[in-house]
């Protein structure tokens, strides 16, 4: 997935190293968990595997496509149809029902398939709320929802930044348990970047994200 990754920020006494050279390979189907404090560079990491930023050194691949040659357009595009993003605050459109939210990827890209959202709901345990608004949803249903929309378009690699970050510890472990079984039905790799320990005990991998560098946790 990516090698000799780096990636630095300008800091009050000079060049801030947050990654010295990353390397990290994830199969599909196996759970990796990045453990580290906040401003460790978690999230960092996450989002230059997932294209949101860009590394000055390294290689990044989703499969065979290689991330840190192609253009932005390009990137935008391949990222829609191979990645599922989770993020902390789930970024649902208050205006839309939960099953709405779901199907909103097929919205964007002009392949709307309505059963698949629907399939996606029900997985998640959501079909009695799929016409609620998200206002109306308690936080760990939001954050199902969020899960099901990730999956919409079928992606190979699953990232999840701090995704039960906002939840209460039941919430959590729920959401959490369910990220860990879906990727298992599916098939997906994840990375999942978490700073809450006890949360992981299932996953196949862990490291602890330390100076800079990957450490076997």
């Amino acid at each position: 997935m990516c090698r000799n990754l780096r990636r630095s920020f300008p800091g009050p006494w000079g060049s801030l190293d947050v990654l010295r050279g990353v390397d990290l390979s994830v199969e599909a189907g196996e759970v990796v968990a990045i453990l580290g404090p906040s401003g460790s560079g978690k999230s960092t990491l996450l989002h230059l595997l997932a294209g949101l930023d860009s590394s000055p050194a390294g290689e990044i691949y989703w499969q065979d496509f290689a991330v840190h040659t192609v253009h932005p357009r390009e990137l935008s595009v391949e990222r829609a149809r191979r990645i599922g993003l989770i993020f902390q605050h789930h970024y649902l459109l208050e205006e839309l029902s939960a099953l709405e939210n779901v199907l909103l990827p097929g919205m964007i890209q002009g392949q709307v398939d309505r059963s698949r959202a629907e399939a996606l709901v029900h997985e998640v345990g959501l079909d009695l709320q799929a016409q609620a608004l998200p206002r109306t949803l308690s936080g760990g249903e939001r954050q199902r929802v969020a899960v099901a929309r990730s999956l919409y378009s079928r992606p190979t690699l699953l990232l999840a930044d701090e995704p039960t970050g906002s939840l209460d510890s039941i919430s959590a472990r729920a959401v959490f348990d369910l990220i860990v079984a879906l990727v298992r039905r599916h098939g997906m790799a994840v990375v999942l970047v978490t700073h809450d320990s006890g949360l992981v005990q299932g996953v196949d991998r862990r490291f602890e994200l330390s100076a800079g560098s990957l450490i076997p946790a």
